[in-house]
């Protein structure tokens, strides 16, 4: 990708580890994107991001569905060990979930009939099979389908193998997934008129994941890169000013080392208004520019033109 040289900006002579910046950004994202202005009500059939203090029971009463029904429809959650940022699903009042299936589950933007089944463990032949009136490349977002969970051993004898064996560690807690990127994200501009790529997006030598670092000239603007909604725009420890702006099909943009905000929080902003002033990190004009899709970091490259 062809990148537009900033005038007196040369190579940083350093690249400290920034992975505590996609862990405050995470944590960030779980505040401003966890509850919705209505006291709850408007979270059910939404993803929402556990802050400090949640519990499956709060968010079941506050999204008005039963707490058997949020466990179902997230199979890999233990309710005991909810972390800050993790990714919930909050089903419908209409979706359902009976033990054994199959679940009534509300389409949503993204979905597929694979995705679905890799996050509640089924099969994607057996999802279609069971909604033979639904053609599987043309799901609509809020359409109501059949989810067949894959067979298996009955509760009381899988209760029985499991007593005869040691209990198994918990999997390592992992953000679900949203689904492929939708075909909105194509060709959105850049968040800079002139920027040189610092850093890509990518892990480092330790394998750690690194956000993309973008270098820029004194006084530069940040531009939101797509028409949304913006969810927060304050100040964040070790990551200055941040704004963050929420987009349709559940994308996220993130613009954090900024100088000052030029939005508020609650504001609509269109493709290319101004969002921040760009301030300094290592030495120079610098802005962190994140993405994000259902909570989970993408490499914008995939995004920008």
């Amino acid at each position: 990708m062809a990148q537009r040289p900033v005038a007196g900006q040369g190579s940083p002579t350093r690249r400290p580890p920034l992975t505590w910046l996609l862990i405050a950004l995470t944590v960030l994202l779980a505040g401003c994107a966890g509850h919705g202005r209505d006291g709850g009500q408007g979270i059910a059939g939404e993803w929402i991001t556990i802050q400090r203090g949640d519990t499956l029971g709060q968010i079941a009463r506050r999204a008005g569905v039963p707490l058997v029904r949020l466990e179902r429809f997230n199979p890999g959650v233990d309710a005991r060990h909810l972390a800050v940022g993790q990714r919930l699903m909050v089903p419908a009042r209409d979706e359902r979930a009976p033990s054994g299936g199959p679940y009534r589950y509300r389409v949503r933007p993204g979905d597929t009939y694979s995705a679905i089944a890799r996050r509640f463990g089924a099969n994607a032949q057996r999802i279609r099979a069971a909604n033979p009136g639904i053609v599987p490349t043309e799901l609509r977002v809020g359409q109501l389908i059949q989810v067949p969970l894959s067979g298996g051993p009955t509760r009381s004898a899988a209760s029985s193998t499991a007593s005869k064996r040691p209990a198994a560690r918990p999997a390592p807690k992992q953000l679900p997934d949203p689904g492929n990127l939708p075909a909105s994200a194509r060709r959105w501009p850049w968040p800079l008129d002139d920027y040189r790529v610092a850093r890509p997006f990518g892990t480092d030598q330790r394998g750690a994941l690194q956000p993309m670092l973008l270098a820029t000239a004194s006084g530069s603007r940040a531009k939101a890169v797509a028409d949304g909604e913006v969810r927060f725009a304050d100040s964040m420890r070790q990551l200055g000013q941040v704004v963050i702006v929420h987009h349709a099909d559940n994308l996220q943009s993130v613009y954090a080392l900024c100088k000052r905000p030029l939005v508020e929080s609650g504001e609509r902003v269109t493709r290319g208004t101004p969002v921040c002033e760009v301030g300094r990190h290592d030495g120079g004009p610098r802005l962190l520019f994140d993405m994000r899709h259902g909570g989970k970091p993408i490499d914008p490259a995939r995004v920008l033109r």
